[in-house]
């Protein structure tokens, strides 16, 4: 590889880098707001989306749903 190319990997690795940062606080804000959500009171169509949210932050390699919710400074139980 030449200087040129290591760089462009580079500024790629770091855009990636900032990218998984950003989404780690939307996993952790997602999981913080199922798991301070009480079901029975949200209507039919939120219940739905809630239901699909917690089966995706469930499907979430465990190393993953910790790192997501230290982004977002939760108390991991």
């Amino acid at each position: 590889m030449n200087k040129q190319e290591v760089e462009l990997l580079s500024r790629e690795i770091e855009i990636l880098m900032a990218e998984r940062t950003r989404l780690l606080k939307v996993v952790g804000a997602a999981a913080v707001l199922v798991a301070n959500t009480d079901a029975k009171a949200l209507p039919r169509g939120a219940m739905d989306a809630a239901e699909m949210l917690s089966e995706t932050l469930n499907a979430l390699p465990e190393e993953t749903l910790k790192d997501a919710l230290e982004s977002v400074q939760a108390e991991v139980e």
